[in-house]
């Protein structure tokens, strides 16, 4: 092979993805089979089944149980938007998420105390093993999994106090912040940082992905006076959602 030339599985994998892409092979219609690729290729049982191993770990394809393997429906992106909008009483649970005044939708989330994994206590400035709230949450648009995401709170700041319980009490759902300021902690500051990775088996499972799927991930933590009070790990489905950022000019 020379220089800048691509194996033989790349090659294969990319002139199917392109007869994916421009509709030759549409969704529903079984991929060609492993000896099919051979003969029309010219090329290997070993690449061919390479080939084909490339483009179900992309999400074009998927198999099924003694049927074969058949190009997925390719789902329009929709949008996601976060903002450092705020409105004035404060919002659901999916409108926080969203930061988007039109965004409908059901959640549910469960809360329980536990110990601080080193991660999450470098995240808030606390020790590994630090007691902390750890909230999980599952949002749903139209009865279809959208995002998940788990949130945790040091007990140090929320411990003994009515806002414990983020979803429960006199201001559960409210939000962090409105929540922070009940106790007189003023929240004034909120990072957030994208990345993106295959996502993990439970997420994919809850998310509706197939193994090998690319999901985003928000790692979001909040602040006030420079002392993390809240961090979460926002999860989303990145074949199917967009994040749309809107930020203030000053």
């Amino acid at each position: 092979m020379t220089f800048g030339e691509q194996p033989a599985y790349l090659r294969v994998a990319g002139d199917l993805r392109k007869k994916i892409v421009n509709g030759s092979l549409p969704p529903h219609t079984r991929l060609p089979s492993q000896a099919r690729i051979r003969e029309e290729y010219g090329v290997s049982d070993t690449v061919a089944l390479e080939a084909r191993k490339v483009l179900m770990a992309e999400g074009l394809v998927e198999g099924r149980s003694g049927s074969g393997t058949y190009v997925r429906e390719r789902p329009v992106p929709r949008r996601i938007s976060r903002s450092g909008f705020r409105p004035p009483s404060g919002a659901t649970p999916f409108r926080q998420e969203q930061s988007d005044g039109e965004a409908r939708g059901t959640w549910e989330s469960s809360s329980e105390q536990a110990e601080a994994s080193v991660a999450v206590a470098e995240r808030l400035a606390i020790r590994p093993g630090d007691r902390v709230m750890c909230t999980r949450y599952v949002f749903r648009d139209a009865g279809e999994t959208m995002m998940l995401s788990t949130s945790w709170e040091p007990l140090a700041v929320t411990g003994r106090t009515p806002v414990m319980l983020p979803e429960e009490g006199p201001l559960g759902g409210m939000g962090v912040v409105e929540r922070m300021a009940a106790i007189d902690v003023v929240v004034d500051n909120v990072t957030e940082e994208v990345g993106a990775r295959p996502g993990l088996a439970e997420e994919l499972l809850a998310l509706g992905g197939v193994p090998g799927h690319v999901v985003l991930v928000i790692q979001r933590t909040y602040y006030a006076s420079g002392r993390p009070v809240e961090t979460a790990d926002v999860v989303i489905p990145a074949d199917r959602y967009r994040v749309a950022y809107h930020l203030p000019v000053k």
